[in-house]
């Protein structure tokens, strides 16, 4: 499957999360909450023990080791998460495996740029950078140039706010904001709070909400295009 390319999980997938830290305990009672079968391992005992019941099942096992993964049936799964942040080494063996046994959505959690860059290589479908990402939205966030910032992967962004004043008053299809700076109007706030889709034939009022995407670091200077 091509790296990036972001799938949607359907009625059968299953879910493997191996650690269950902080990011993986979030992500597989997620998961679990809205009905996803989803195999925990960690080398935890205190761990496993507290999420024991929460998720379909949840085991104390050292998943760098080839024949423990056999074992578990990982390769049955439909996608695999490596949530390990305390080893760059078990984070990349384990992901090693999982490639091995072909399971096919393998995403992996990436402490650093180089731990992030020897997943790529890898082949590891998926690198994403929670503390990263985090840390950018908070930092827009704490400035109030967005309300909301998201990253989407593959170096895409998705930004909440105010539409410049540049932005106002004529149908965006004459604005041209997508031909000047790459980025996509999605949808504006209607008057009674909710969202409705943008079209060329929208026009923008002063201080309306819009929802942006486009490249990372076009959306992150948004808020201040004129």
């Amino acid at each position: 499957m091509p790296r990036g390319r972001v799938t949607t999980l359907r009625p059968n997938d299953s879910v493997v999360v191996v650690g269950l830290g902080r990011f993986g305990q979030s992500l597989a009672l997620e998961l679990a909450r809205d009905g996803v079968e989803v195999l925990g391992i960690d080398s935890d005992e205190d761990i496993v023990q507290d999420l024991n019941g929460r998720l379909t099942r949840v085991v104390r096992a050292d998943a760098t080791r080839e024949e423990v993964l056999h074992q578990l049936g990982v390769r049955d799964f439909t996608h695999a998460v490596v949530a390990i942040g305390s080893s760059v080494e078990a984070s990349i063996l384990t992901s090693s495996w999982l490639l091995r046994f072909e399971v096919p959505h393998v995403w992996a959690k990436a402490i650093t740029a180089p731990h992030g860059q020897i997943l790529a290589q890898l082949g590891v479908h998926h690198v994403v950078y929670p503390e990263a990402d985090m840390g950018r939205r908070v930092a827009h966030l704490l400035r109030g140039s967005l309300a909301d910032y998201q990253d989407v992967g593959g170096g895409f962004a998705m930004v909440t706010a105010t539409a410049p004043a540049s932005m106002v008053g004529k149908p965006l299809d004459q604005v041209g904001f997508r031909k000047k700076h790459n980025l996509n109007v999605v949808a504006v706030r209607q008057p009674d709070g909710s969202w409705g889709h943008a079209t060329g034939e929208t026009v923008l009022r002063a201080d309306d909400t819009v929802i942006v995407m486009g490249p990372a670091p076009v959306a992150e200077r948004f808020i201040d295009m004129r």
